[in-house]
């Protein structure tokens, strides 16, 4: 990436250092969410908890190293008007990267999640693991190369986050038994990665990454998203953090099986929800589709007691509404019986906007996602467990 935004760890303008730390986190955090108005140093002091002086030391590291601006000056309350701040979006990007069972869809981010640049590329997993690595890698250095419009000097680029579909290890950026593939099995994606392009990555399931881009940005408490493309998985986040499992395998929702006697998936079992789905999906009949994803949505919100289900998915994205229809009926069906107060459903924000599978996959709820899998842990918002 030679001409593009620096690498983490690059010399002028942002450095790591100005970045680490929980009360820098603190303070980035609330300057973003203050949004183009700002927030003044006095308020962040008080907001966090912090004295001025500290406040102002950390800000102005932040402004040395360009993250931070002023905004303008507040109304006085009788004294100097105080001068309020605002994040730099452009001084630091990251990539997100969605690979998908039949393409992989790249964007790059600014700080505040504003898309600067995105590059979809067909992708048979089928292949193997060397021209997966050629797509990928290609695609990451095509967009790390590019240029923000309006952007002054080169950007810090960070780092990436890859979203693929499990199992995986998110700890150790290694690849398991993708259903369908077994040949990736133990693939080191994410250090074959970063050793080819110089720049760190990190890797998650396609549904975490999404369901984490949810959580930013304000969704519920306690929620999933599905995610129906051309596999079907679960993102869960439950009391505000974003839940894997102790294993990592948490929201493999489309190998639960419903019917005893149904198709053979390609996990090997019999009546999955995702080959149900795929199977009346093949024949036309999305109704049935929708029914068979709701009764998986009612049993999971069973379990978990969620107040949200997010659909997103290209399968989704080509019939939203009849799928939304169909699960909301098995989940007011099921309070109904229960007493208990309906989930509401609607489809993610971003998922799936005029993508299909025949256009080389790909997700921008997920790929966006993906990004703040680097960016979220500056403003300690990854709800992780590690």
């Amino acid at each position: 990436m030679a001409e593009g935004p620096r690498q983490a760890g690059g010399r002028g303008g942002v450095r790591l250092a100005d970045l680490r730390g929980h009360n820098t986190a603190l303070v980035l955090d609330l300057v973003r969410g203050a949004g183009r108005d700002g927030i003044s140093r006095p308020e962040l002091a008080s907001r966090t908890g912090l004295t001025v002086q500290a406040v102002s030391k950390i800000t102005g590291r932040l402004r040395d190293g360009g993250l931070l601006a002023a905004a303008g000056r507040q109304e006085s309350t009788g004294g100097k008007p105080a001068t309020a701040l605002r994040l730099v979006g452009g001084a630091v990007q990251a990539l997100g990267v969605h690979l998908d069972r039949d393409g992989v869809l790249v964007v790059r981010a600014d700080l505040t999640g504003r898309v600067l640049a995105r590059r979809r590329v067909p992708l048979d997993l089928g292949r193997g693991a060397g021209e997966l690595l050629d797509a990928v890698a290609g695609a990451m250095a095509e967009v790390g190369d590019g240029r923000g419009a309006g952007d002054d000097g080169a950007p810090l680029l960070l780092g990436a986050g890859l979203a693929a579909p499990g199992p995986l290890d998110h700890r150790t950026g290694v690849l398991h038994k993708v259903s369908g593939f077994p040949g990736l099995d133990g693939l080191p994606l994410a250090a074959a990665l970063t050793e080819r392009l110089g720049l760190p990555v990190v890797l998650d399931k396609d549904t975490n990454a999404a369901a984490l881009g949810r959580a930013l940005a304000g969704e519920a408490r306690a929620f999933a998203y599905l995610h129906l493309g051309t596999g079907l998985g679960a993102g869960l986040v439950l009391d505000g953090r974003l839940y894997r499992g102790p294993r990592t395998g948490a929201g493999e929702l489309g190998h639960q099986v419903v019917r005893l006697d149904g198709p053979r998936c390609v996990c090997g079992n019999r009546g999955c929800v995702e080959a149900l789905c795929l199977a009346a999906l093949a024949v036309g009949d999305t109704a049935e589709a929708a029914r068979v994803l709701g009764t998986a949505a009612a049993n999971l919100a069973g379990l978990l007691d969620v107040e949200l289900i997010l659909l997103g998915g290209h399968r989704i994205a080509a019939a939203p509404e009849a799928f939304v229809r169909g699960v909301t009926a098995a989940l007011d069906a099921r309070a109904s019986r229960t007493g208990t107060e309906p989930v509401r459903v609607r489809v993610a924000e971003g998922a799936a906007e005029g993508v299909s599978a025949a256009a080389g996959g790909g997700d921008r709820a997920v790929a966006e996602g993906a990004a703040q899998l680097v960016l979220a842990p500056l403003f300690g918002r990854l709800p992780a467990e590690e």
